[in-house]
């Protein structure tokens, strides 16, 4: 980088993109056309861009999404039941500002993962921090935490993820401890932050397979009523294509 003094103290404050942007105005003839606030006005944009880009890097890490997924992607030539309308709809952020959930359910291999991914991925570009997590991995997870003393903190970390994302509804059944769990998570979520949850099992059958009917009562109540649901069908996607060489596929 071109050893200037302003461009030093730039980089001592840690503002390396305007830092970098000034060594290329330095170097550029043509910026000496532009005005002072011209100028200034570009190293603060770079400044900004990089410091957004590093922020949305961090929440897409930290989100832990299965699979790297596009709403711009989606395939909606294959006949899936894939709502065009809704999606773009769902694009724009709404439901997330509404605390709404969306309930994806469809057989296996449909794309239910791929597409709660991609709205995950798309709320982490838009500035909101999501979490994905297996149904299967959230059990063993709290079930370590309660050994270790600290189930009370990760259900307090869960409630306050602004999206949080659980996969595979209902793979493993439901404990009375996973039924009480859940429902403080819904509870203390309740019209504040969303839930993006998959499932090959239909909406219809949730209640029985809770189990407990008071505690699926009060937990369905809170999910399904300000919920989009999308209903995927079809023969499996993984059929109609070769898997990556790193094994993903569009659901779990």
């Amino acid at each position: 980088m071109l050893n200037h003094p302003t461009v030093d103290k730039l980089v001592a404050l840690r503002m390396h993109a305007m830092a970098r942007g000034l060594a290329e105005q330095l170097q550029n003839p043509e910026m000496a056309q532009l005005s002072f606030e011209e100028r200034l006005g570009l190293l603060a944009d770079r400044q900004l861009t990089e410091r957004e880009s590093q922020r949305m890097a961090r929440r897409l890490a930290n989100a832990k999404l299965r699979q790297q997924a596009y709403l711009e992607d989606l395939d909606f030539r294959a006949p899936r039941g894939l709502d065009r309308t809704l999606l773009s709809r769902l694009s724009e952020g709404t439901w997330l500002r509404e605390g709404h959930h969306i309930l994806i359910t469809g057989p296996t291999g449909i794309g239910k993962t791929y597409l709660a991914c991609a709205l995950a991925q798309k709320a982490c570009r838009d500035g909101t921090a999501a979490y994905y997590v297996r149904m299967p991995r959230l059990v063993s997870d709290l079930a370590a935490a309660r050994a270790e003393g600290r189930h009370r903190r990760l259900l307090e970390t869960l409630v306050r993820k602004p999206l949080l994302v659980l996969d595979d509804w209902g793979l493993n059944g439901f404990s009375d401890e996973l039924r009480r769990d859940l429902l403080e998570l819904v509870e203390e979520r309740h019209d504040r932050r969303s839930i993006v949850i998959t499932s090959q099992f239909p909406i219809d059958q949730w209640h029985d397979l809770i189990g407990d009917p008071t505690l699926a009562d009060a937990i369905l109540d809170r999910l399904v009523h300000k919920a989009h649901k999308i209903t995927l069908k079809g023969a499996s996607m993984r059929k109609t294509r070769i898997s990556p060489p790193d094994g993903d596929a569009q659901d779990a």
